[in-house]
């Protein structure tokens, strides 16, 4: 089982194997249900979390590849493993475990058998102007860390070319920060004087960042699950369900959606369990145990 994490931070103190709780608790449950199922589980950081470099935050071949290629490094370690893999993971690491699923071939003799996505990172060239237009200064973090993540990819960009002044040195100040530990800063920023460019920047910017992150622009041969709850503020449920849709239309096989209701985008890590261990049983994973949904506190 590789578990793809979501979104910790992009500085290496981020990074989830520097972190007590793999930087969620949310997600020390889920690996632990993972792990009493009887999967080895793997957690790769990621390029740029704890490593040289900035985070290529959202970049989906990097995230991917590094999900698949921990999975080759747990077999030079441990070569009794089994060879079927299953691909895990959620909102940033949801996306993560797509991009994997579109390059299987990395593992080399293993084999991967399913992937799920759990409210799955997408339609990147909406986010800008979303969280532009959204007044509400806790977004700004997304949008930073997914700045951050182009100026990686694309060194003409830079944060301070890209944000006004002010929100520039917030911005920086975050970087170094793990996710929710700056918000109290971003609180003074006003998201349209934070992200001063046009609708034609934004444009551009926005198709650059969806050419390289949005995961349902390719088939996938493999089966699929993704999972979403419908109350959740921070990956809308109609992009999730456009995901799906896309990847039915571009004919992959086996691609299934399962909402919850009332769930938020931690919430549905617990109630999902189950039916994600179910899914996998069906693809030739462990006989699930009799199962019992956990309880997250955050939403």
């Amino acid at each position: 089982m590789s578990w793809a994490h979501g979104t910790t931070g992009v500085a290496d103190s981020c990074a989830p194997s520097q972190r007590a709780n793999l930087g969620s608790d949310a997600y020390t449950e889920e690996v632990r249900a993972l792990l009493r199922a009887g999967y080895a589980v793997t957690a790769s950081d990621y390029p740029g979390l704890g490593t040289p470099g900035m985070h290529t935050y959202l970049v989906g071949a990097d995230e991917g590849n590094a999900v698949v290629d921990i999975v080759t490094a747990a077999h030079q370690l441990l070569p009794g493993l089994g060879n079927l893999w299953f691909a895990v993971g959620h909102s940033q690491g949801g996306q993560a475990a797509l991009f994997a699923a579109q390059a299987p071939r990395r593992t080399g003799a293993t084999r991967l058998a399913g992937t799920v996505a759990i409210a799955p990172a997408s339609h990147l060239e909406a986010m800008l102007p979303g969280v532009k237009a959204s007044h509400v200064p806790s977004e700004l973090s997304f949008a930073f860390y997914a700045l951050a993540g182009l100026s990686a990819t694309d060194t003409s960009r830079t944060l301070r070319s890209l944000l006004g002044a002010p929100a520039a040195d917030v911005a920086l100040r975050l970087l170094a920060q793990c996710q929710a530990d700056g918000y109290q800063a971003l609180g003074r920023l006003d998201t349209e004087q934070a992200l001063p460019l046009s609708t034609g920047q934004l444009s551009r910017i926005g198709e650059q960042m969806g050419a390289y992150g949005d995961p349902d622009r390719a088939a996938i041969s493999t089966p699929v699950l993704v999972i979403q709850g419908q109350d959740d503020h921070d990956v809308p449920p109609a992009w999730t369900a456009a995901v799906v849709q896309n990847l039915r239309r571009l004919g992959s096989p086996a691609t299934i959606a399962r909402t919850y209701p009332g769930a938020g985008h931690d919430q549905v890590l617990g109630q999902s369990i189950c039916d994600l261990l179910a899914f996998l049983n069906t693809h030739a994973g462990r006989t699930p145990a009799p199962c019992t949904p956990f309880r997250t506190d955050a939403g």
